[in-house]
């Protein structure tokens, strides 16, 4: 892995599956990029709410401007401060852990459940420590934001490419939701990471990530097909596993940016 690997691509999503915001540059911090999936979408029965029930999620689309954030959704639009939320706690899980969040506020929440026809509340975890994450392959706790299960997800070009020369129907990587991408010179040699450097960020690879049927939801149109599972399962399928792409973690804070080498 001598040759030079380039960042190519970087990606937050403020709130928790709803589309991504492509960025320039981000700030790492050990919960993930500043901003990326602080927020996330509850039921009346404080049960996280994602595009694997509810495909629609994926035509929200978010942009932040002078702290705040704004949600546009066919012909509607709500924005809400990045920095406002309402004082009782609420106990959610993500998963298998437990995380302490916030209502944002109840308009925010009347509106999203008025698109979306059923009640939930937009919510908002705090501060590092309320929601911790343990890896068993690590045999390490993590402090994480709202995401799945680790704060940033990586995948090389190289994955893509070789994905789509066996698909019919050509993808963007934007099916997987990245937060970074970077050049490759192999197909999932990604996987295979240690530990690197981007900009003054150093990064330690945890484990290869497990994709679910959320990936053949296309986000252009939010309907799903049988692709890419269907096909990554038949070479990417390890102990019931299909993967793609890596979880890793930030070791310690700072700017990483589009064009930024990575060093090993």
């Amino acid at each position: 892995m001598s040759a030079i690997h380039i960042v190519k691509e970087i990606y937050i999503y403020p709130i928790k599956s709803l589309a991504g915001i492509s960025c320039q540059n981000a700030k790492a911090e050990e919960m993930g990029f500043e901003n990326d999936r602080r927020w996330m979408l509850i039921d009346a029965d404080n049960q996280m709410i994602t595009q694997r029930e509810h495909r629609i999620m994926s035509q929200f689309y978010p942009q932040i401007t002078d702290e705040k954030i704004t949600i546009s959704f066919k012909d509607q639009i709500h924005e809400f401060s990045i920095n406002e939320n309402l004082e009782n706690s609420i106990k959610v899980n993500v998963w298998d852990d437990q995380s302490e969040v916030v209502e944002v506020n109840q308009t925010t929440s009347k509106w999203f459940s008025e698109q979306l026809g059923f009640e939930c509340k937009l919510v908002k975890i705090i501060k590092n420590g309320d929601r911790k994450h343990e890896s068993s392959r690590l045999k390490e706790t993590f402090n994480v934001s709202l995401a799945d299960g680790y704060p940033y997800l990586l995948i090389g070009t190289e994955s893509m490419d070789f994905l789509n020369e066996k698909l019919a129907e050509k993808i963007t990587i934007k099916r997987f939701r990245p937060n970074i991408v970077i050049s490759t010179q192999k197909e999932h040699e990604e996987d295979n990471l240690e530990t690197f450097k981007i900009g003054e960020v150093q990064f330690k690879n945890v484990k290869p990530c497990g994709r679910c049927v959320m990936v053949n939801n296309d986000p252009a149109n939010g309907r799903l097909k049988k692709e890419p599972l269907k096909t990554l399962s038949k070479y990417r399928n390890v102990n019931n596993s299909v993967l793609f792409g890596t979880n890793i973690v930030s070791l310690n804070s700072g700017v990483i940016s589009v064009g930024d080498e990575v060093v090993f």
